[in-house]
């Protein structure tokens, strides 16, 4: 059984690609990566087809995850069928996912901090209009969501 997970943000270049480089490499040290396929997408189109923010691929880059391979993307109504977990990185992306998916798919869409029950938080900050220090909170709560939803997923296999 191969499970597909996508992240989103609004743009693609700053938090979903952060989890999809994060989350990547977790499954991948879990021995999972080819039962967990990783994608990210964002709900606007600004950025199609760039490569991260620099300041989030440096900050990953600090501790050891690469983004290089990650180009920015829009959603699309494929996304719906065929994810099994569509992670909405805040509730601005959460409710336009939410407004754009059929009826018949809702059950897969979340926020992404949703699987981290232990955080104050639900939402990942967008640190596009910030310094270095908004890059690094985002991969703090991305790694740390990324081991909850690695373990909930685990409890499936």
């Amino acid at each position: 059984m191969t499970t597909r997970v996508l992240f989103v943000c609004l743009g693609n270049i700053c938090r979903s690609p952060t989890a999809h480089g994060v989350f990547s490499q977790l499954i991948s040290n879990a021995g999972l990566a080819d039962r967990i396929l990783v994608d990210s997408a964002g709900t606007s189109s600004w950025h199609e087809g760039t490569v991260p923010d620099s300041r989030a691929v440096q900050v990953a880059r600090a501790q050891g995850y690469d983004l290089s391979f990650i180009r920015s993307r829009q959603v699309t109504s494929t996304d719906f069928v065929e994810q099994d977990l569509i992670l909405a990185m805040d509730n601005d992306n959460l409710a336009n996912l939410q407004a754009r998916c059929p009826v018949e798919y809702q059950q897969k869409i979340y926020r992404f901090l949703d699987f981290a029950e232990d955080l104050n938080t639900r939402e990942v900050p967008d640190p596009y209009y910030g310094g270095n220090e908004g890059f690094i909170r985002v991969l703090s709560l991305v790694e740390h969501g990324g081991r909850a939803l690695l373990a909930h997923l685990q409890q499936g296999y």
